[in-house]
Parts: structure tokens; sequence; C-alpha cells
């Protein structure tokens, strides 16, 4: 990598462990920025000038920039932010381009152990807001989730020494694509799904409420939980359940992108209510580890459940706590946001009825939409 960019993943470490002494200058648009950035960024808007190789409307902003600190310079994909960068240079500054923008953001996973939960990796993606999981005991492991990037996944079980023994998904994704069908060929090894959420894929292991996927001594454990969609389930394993897109920290899965009709959500949303009915009668120390996260800043991203219930943050929830299936149902009909992008053909792709095509990665390049409020 050239001395004047600097590397997305390298951004992400600096960010998660609070380094003030880097800067994060964001040259997009301004509706390109409010729709999605990097944390904690700062925007000046001038990348139609900077495709023009006009420096004035940076210049002009130098005073908001500290000449202090390191500056890493985001654009969408690395070329404006490096014109950038060179002009911030010649004024003096330590500005590097951050190397393939947006699109290199997008694809950042951080590995993290839980601690109050053995046997779990957390794998964050925190450009999309997306998460999974690295399960396991003695050498074996069964990922969670995964994303496309499927590498990732294979250097996180082989640095802990682990062979993976099968894959799973929590539900059909409608804002990544999966890669479990990719890890589960590459292995031959099971994927597991539940087949409501199976569309036309070949060679899934379905799974149902009650089943077990063996890890090791020990067992991921199915609790059929349909809301989000038709097939979600959740895993228990051990004191860890892993929720998928049933119940965040601060929200719960929007029950609307199987079908949008709001008699078809409301149906849905009364599923997902009794879905989150049972898992609220796990024990109180349960670490919930949800499948995607917004702007909550710890990590790993884990809390017990019975703080969960005790906190405000996530008012469905506390309607659930509070058996009013009403409100929660009416909250839900009334405080839908815009779909995750291109969910429909990511749909698609997850479910075997449509190839993944040159632009897969940049399918799933934006804000995560994936909670009901």
């Amino acid at each position: 990598m050239s001395k004047t960019e600097i590397d997305a993943a390298a951004v992400a470490h600096r960010i998660a462990e609070d380094d003030d002494e880097l800067f994060v200058l964001d040259v997009r648009n301004e509706p390109d920025y409010e729709e999605w950035q990097i944390p904690g960024s700062t925007n000046v808007p001038v990348y139609d000038e900077l495709r023009s190789h006009d420096f004035s409307g940076l210049g002009s902003h130098l005073d908001e920039i500290p000449d202090d600190n390191e500056i890493a310079v985001a654009c969408a994909a690395g070329v404006t932010s490096a014109r950038a960068a060179e002009f911030l240079r010649d004024q003096g500054y330590d500005a590097k381009s951050i190397r393939d923008g947006m699109n290199a953001w997008g694809r950042v996973h951080r590995e993290y152990d839980v601690e109050d939960a053995d046997g779990v990796v957390q794998i964050v993606r925190p450009g999309t807001g997306c998460i999974s999981y690295l399960v396991h005991d003695g050498d074996e492991a069964v990922v969670v989730d995964p994303t496309q990037y499927v590498d990732r996944y294979l250097n996180a079980a082989e640095e802990r020494g682990l062979d993976i023994v099968g894959v799973a998904d929590t539900h059909a994704h409608a804002d990544h694509v999966s890669g479990a069908r990719q890890l589960a060929g590459d292995f031959d090894v099971p994927y597991y799904l539940h087949g409501a959420d199976a569309g036309e894929l070949d060679g899934v292991t379905e799974i149902e409420d009650g089943d077990s996927i063996e890890v090791g001594d020990r067992s991921l454990d199915v609790q059929f939980t349909p809301g989000h969609t038709p097939g979600s389930v959740s895993f228990l394993f051990g004191d860890a359940l892993l929720s998928g897109d049933t119940l965040f920290l601060r929200s719960v899965g929007r029950p609307d992108l199987e079908d949008s009709d709001e008699d078809a959500v409301r149906e849905a949303a009364s599923q997902l209510f009794d879905s989150l009915d049972g898992l609220t009668e796990l024990d109180d120390d349960t670490v919930v580890l949800p499948g995607h996260f917004s702007d909550e800043e710890i990590r790993p991203l884990a809390t017990k459940l019975g703080e969960l219930r005790a906190e405000t943050t996530n008012e469905l929830l506390s309607y659930v706590a509070d058996g009013d299936e009403t409100a929660f149902v009416e909250t839900i009909v009334e405080s839908l946001s815009d779909e995750p992008a291109n969910y429909n053909r990511i749909k698609q792709i997850n479910w075997g009825k449509e190839q993944p095509r040159g632009d897969v990665e940049s399918l799933e390049l934006g804000p995560n939409n994936c909670a009901a409020n």
C-alpha cells in the first residue's frame, strides 16, 4: 500500500480504540454522507469540485481540519479522496486517502471474543452493521450468519486451530449476501437453515425447533422464532443466545421484508411478538448476541437478557414484557423505515433464485435498515 493511503481496516481499528489522533474527513456530497458514513467523521461536501480538480472549496474549509492530527480522507471509491489528501499534504497536513473509500469500509470485519459467552467469537462488520459468529468447542467450530467474505471465517478458525464442521444461517437475509453455502461447499459440511426460509436452495440441512447442531462436546440448540422471516431461528449455546434478527439490543427485527402488505405485516409482527415472548422466558443471565447493530459503541455487542429487559432503550421489548401485543404491532406498523438497499435482489440470491453477478459486493453497501424502528 502506498504511503499516501490508509487501509479501511486500520481506520476501523483506530476508531474502536478511541484513537483521538485520527481525524476522518469525508469529502462526499452531503446526501451520500447523511445516508451512510464512518462514525465520528466530518463531512466537507466538495466531491463534485474535486472531480473537476477544483480545490478551492476544500481550501475554504481548512480551518475545520485540525493540523496536528493524522487525516484519513474518505470518498466513495478512493479517487477524489486521493486528490483531497494530496492537496492537504501540500498545505502541510499529514493526510492519507482511505484506500477504496466507502467500498472498502463496507468490507471491514473485526473479531471479538465474547468474555461472558465461552466459545463464542463475534465478527462485527462496522460498515454495514452486520454481525456473525464463530462458535466453538474443542477443535470444532460452526459459523453462524457468515457474510460473502468467507476468508474472514477461514482465517478466524485457522488462527484458533479450529475445524469448521458446519455453517448456519438464522434466516434468509435481506441485507447481505450469505456466504453460508460457499463455506459449507468448500468444507463439505452441512448448511443449516429452517425449511421455511430455504426457498429453492438445494443441499440444505433443514432445522426445526428443538433441534441441536453438535459442536465438539456442546451444541447449538435451535429455537424457532418466526416473525422477521417465516423461518427465523435463534440459537442457544450454553448461556449465549444468538438471536439473529429476532432481537437486537435496542430494537427487534422488522417483519415487512417478506410481504409489505399491511395485513401481512401485522400477522408477522404478531408472530414476532410470540417469538420474543418465548425468548424473554430465558434466564436473566442469558447473554444476548444479536445479528445486527445500529450505532451502539460497545464491543462486543452483548447484553444480558435481564439487563436488556430492565433498560428502557428497547421500547418494543418493553411491550412484550408488559404483554401488550397491540402496542407492539401498532408501533411497528407506524415506524418502519426505508428497506435495506437492494433487499429484493439479495433475498433472491440467498433463496437460490438468482445467481450472484459482478456487482454482488456493491449490493450490500449502505446503512443497515433491518430493525423495526
